[in-house]
């Protein structure tokens, strides 16, 4: 169950030498229409929000990580009470220090990469945030904020190098195939080769 309100005040807050601790994830999935012949930056496209502030930019989800919950569970609750979706948490892309545009908080924050598995029609900050599936390309030029720019730019080293080896072992598996045929389901990076059937046997060829 999803809970439809978002979590408020700041007594349960984290805070690391004096810098507060926020915790957020970039979510993402392969297009439907991935094949091996693509850029391995164009397989899969992210998720943006709009800013609960009205200004230029969007931003991928993060907030506070509280006392009572790990990283990880910290990071798919700020992602489902920000942008309504809902996967699996991914290896950790890094940490960035970094202030506000006032240059009096400083924070410390944590990214994560999110595989969505689930769209919700509901979420608890729907009525104060739009959000918003776009290429790589796109999102370095909407991201309003550097660190987050920098995350993004772990997650597409590491998603492109998953690709190069999944092309890499595809090819191959085709080329050592009995027949030199195969067929590629074009599921993304997760793409499979099905080997071709067996040919008849004689007793079903009668």
């Amino acid at each position: 169950m999803v809970v439809l309100v978002s979590r408020s005040g700041r007594h349960l807050q984290r805070y690391n030498k004096g810098r507060r601790q926020v915790v957020g994830c970039i979510p993402y999935r392969y297009k439907d229409n991935f094949d091996l012949s693509m850029g391995d930056e164009d397989a899969f496209e992210v998720l943006l929000i709009s800013p609960q502030r009205k200004g230029k930019g969007l931003l991928f989800p993060k907030g506070g990580w509280e006392k009572d919950e790990t990283i990880e569970v910290a990071a798919r609750r700020e992602t489902i009470e920000e942008a309504g979706v809902c996967g699996d948490i991914e290896g950790k892309l890094g940490t960035w220090y970094f202030e506000n545009k006032n240059g009096d908080t400083a924070y410390e924050g944590h990214m994560f990469p999110l595989f969505v598995k689930e769209e919700l029609d509901l979420w608890p900050e729907k009525d104060i945030r739009e959000r918003f599936w776009m290429s790589v390309q796109e999102a370095r030029k909407l991201c309003q904020q550097g660190w987050m720019k920098e995350a993004l730019e772990m997650l597409v080293s590491r998603l492109t190098s998953q690709c190069r080896r999944t092309k890499i072992d595809l090819f191959s598996r085709i080329n050592r195939g009995s027949s030199g045929h195969g067929t590629v389901l074009r599921l993304g990076c997760r793409a499979q080769v099905l080997t071709p059937p067996p040919p008849p046997s004689p007793a079903e060829e009668a």
